[in-house]
C-alpha cells in the first residue's frame, strides 16, 4: 500500500508541473486514490453536517496537480496538453480522453522529453 500512495504524493509534489511526461500508472494511480479521497472527503462533510464544505476545498485542492498529471500523461502519448480540452465535449470528448489516458506511451524521446518508462523501472 506504501508504493500506491507514493504515486498519490508524488502527483501533489509536482503540483504545477506541466512539463515532461506521466506514466499511466503515475495518472492511474493518482486517479484511484482521488476517487477514494473524495469518497471520503464527502462523507465525512456528510457525517459532521458541513456538505458542501470540505468537498469543493479538496476538489479545488487537487485540481491543478490532477491537471498537472493529465498533462504529462498526454505528453507520454505524444499528444500536446491541450488535448486535455476535449473532455469538455459531450459525451464523446471524455471517451476520447480516456482511450488518449490509455493508451500507452512513446517508447522513444518525444518532444516533451526522455520515456519515463525505464527511469521509474529503476
Amino acid at each position: 500500500m506504501g508504493e500506491k500512495v507514493n504515486w498519490y504524493l508524488d502527483v501533489l509534489k509536482k503540483y504545477v508541473v506541466f512539463s515532461g511526461r506521466a506514466r499511466r500508472r503515475e495518472h492511474w494511480m493518482f486517479f484511484l486514490f482521488n476517487i477514494i479521497a473524495v469518497i471520503i472527503v464527502a462523507t465525512v462533510d456528510l457525517a459532521i453536517g458541513t456538505f458542501p464544505l470540505l468537498y469543493p476545498i479538496y476538489f479545488f485542492a487537487v485540481l491543478l496537480p490532477h491537471l498537472g498529471v493529465t498533462v504529462r500523461r498526454l505528453h507520454d502519448t505524444g499528444r500536446s496538453g491541450w488535448s486535455v480540452l476535449f473532455g469538455l465535449i459531450p459525451v464523446v470528448g471524455g471517451i476520447i480522453l480516456v482511450v488518449f489516458l490509455a493508451t500507452e506511451g512513446e517508447q522513444h524521446q518525444n518532444a516533451y522529453g526522455p520515456s519515463p518508462k525505464p527511469a521509474a523501472a529503476h
